[in-house]
């Protein structure tokens, strides 16, 4: 099971990108914001399973690989981004035009931490701390995404 949550927490290595391991893992989910959108646009059931367990997924991985790595949201787990990215995806058409705008807001929000994301993720321990934060910025980036999308 460590190796299973290391592999996840990491997307595969990913993680370990010298630099920059929180954008990386960020461009590595950015595919998957037209793919699920498409999933939504077949069965909505199946989109929220998806959905839901991707974000289980990363809450266990993320949990698991903090004790491995020895402290909070060690930067080699980039799963939260993956699952950040996918939250703000809930909002968009499955264009990417629209994936990469998000991937932009939610560098910004991911790194800025506006309230609540920064309380979480410095007051709550363990996967649901280190995942958490980045779903805040994840929604606050879909909200704004759609919002210039609107507006262009």
């Amino acid at each position: 099971m460590r190796a299973l949550a290391l592999a996840l927490a990491t997307v595969g290595g990913v993680g370990y990108a010298p630099i920059a391991p929180g954008t990386v893992g960020s461009l590595v989910a950015l595919p998957l914001l037209p793919a699920l959108a498409e999933l939504r646009a077949r069965s909505l059931p199946a989109y929220g399973a998806a959905l839901l367990g991707l974000v289980a997924a990363a809450v266990w991985a993320a949990g698991r690989a903090e004790v491995e790595l020895g402290g909070h949201d060690d930067a080699h787990i980039v799963i939260d981004e993956v699952a950040g990215l996918v939250v703000a995806g809930v909002f968009l058409p499955g264009t990417w035009g629209a994936a990469v705008i998000a991937f932009l807001c939610f560098r910004v929000f991911d790194v800025v931490k506006p309230f609540p994301a920064r309380t979480i993720d410095r007051r709550v321990r363990g996967g649901i701390g280190v995942v958490g934060d980045d779903l805040v910025a994840g929604l606050y980036a879909g909200i704004l995404t759609r919002v210039l999308l609107v507006l262009t």
